[in-house]
């Protein structure tokens, strides 16, 4: 009995490193066919060839990250928890009857800690709720904080998307082997010189939260600020509002929609430089005020126009510095 156990054993260790060998020995040969490939001139051939395409993917990606620098991606806030840094908590039960495995969250101000009634409320009508617990008004300065959030919150989701789609095309372009792209992405990459940024688009998210007084449970309800809420959440204020013809209930109309629209009636072209979608698959287009808001412009179809992304920034440049 006892050899019988030693030579199942002894047979279990054997194909246990078995299949460790098999495995060091592939990928000991995948990092040799690896680093033949990027010592080669065919990688070498197309990231010259590319190199135009590459410089202005780069280029888009500083962009990017200049508008999630510059841009402001916070709204309302709650105040649930705003005095609760002036006290300390701790539980002085003993140790089998410790319940508070769930802790609220005072300190956060996009969490407003409440009732389970509250929460189940919000997830059925979350605009009304948000308005109602984050001071989130129907007046026009709120209206025109809404329309500047969803304004940033598009432009950077637009620019990240090309961002993708550029760099999808980017590698299609040099045809590497699969195991590239499926084990060495990021090393690729960064050997082809793009740069990939790590940003993300940061959609403001609010929460509603109830922990039950020991602490044994736990619900929420979330509310992400993405761009078909945002837009809800700007006509619900105009509706609310009924709508007056001032600055920042024009802004409210720049919804993912006409952005769309004004795009297409431009025909995908930049109207400063008549850079066309046709021309250049991956171009980024932006629509923009023609006369400001904030300078009396309105959100109307003849006060708006397609630019690309260069010549918007370069507008922006220029009426920031006057």
């Amino acid at each position: 009995m006892q050899t019988l156990l030693i030579r199942v054993v002894a047979a279990a260790v054997v194909t246990a490193l078995a299949v460790l060998s098999f495995f060091v020995i592939r990928f000991v040969i995948r990092r040799i066919l690896k680093a033949r490939y990027f010592a080669s001139q065919e990688f070498r051939a197309h990231k010259a060839a590319l190199a135009a395409v590459v410089a202005e993917h780069n280029e888009i990606a500083y962009y990017a990250e200049e508008l999630r620098r510059w841009g402001s991606y916070q709204l309302g806030r709650s105040s649930s928890g705003d005095r609760a840094h002036l006290s300390s908590f701790e539980n002085t039960s003993r140790w089998n009857y410790r319940r508070d495995r769930n802790r609220p969250n005072y300190q956060a101000p996009n969490v407003h800690n409440c009732s389970l009634q509250i929460v189940r409320r919000a997830s059925a009508e979350p605009l009304k709720y948000l308005m109602k617990y984050f001071d989130i008004r129907a007046d026009e300065p709120t209206l025109g904080a809404v329309e500047q959030l969803g304004e940033n919150i598009a432009r950077l989701e637009n620019a990240m998307g090309n961002l993708h789609s550029r760099e999808v095309s980017i590698a299609r372009s040099f045809r590497p082997p699969r195991f590239i792209l499926k084990h060495y992405r990021d090393e690729f990459m960064d050997r082809a010189g793009v740069y990939v940024s790590p940003i993300a688009v940061p959609y403001p998210v609010y929460v509603f939260e109830y922990v039950s007084a020991g602490g044994n449970s736990s619900q929420r309800a979330r509310v992400w600020l993405d761009t078909p809420t945002i837009d809800a959440l700007a006509n619900e204020l105009c509706r609310q509002m009924r709508f007056q013809e001032s600055a920042a209930g024009q802004r409210a109309l720049m919804t993912a929609g006409l952005r769309e629209a004004i795009k297409k009636r431009d025909g995908y072209t930049c109207r400063y430089c008549g850079v066309s979608l046709a021309a250049e698959p991956h171009l980024l287009l932006e629509v923009d005020h023609i006369i400001p808001v904030s300078r009396g412009g309105r959100t109307t179809p003849h006060n708006l126009q397609t630019l690309c992304w260069r010549c918007n920034r370069t507008k922006s440049n220029k009426l920031t510095r006057h």
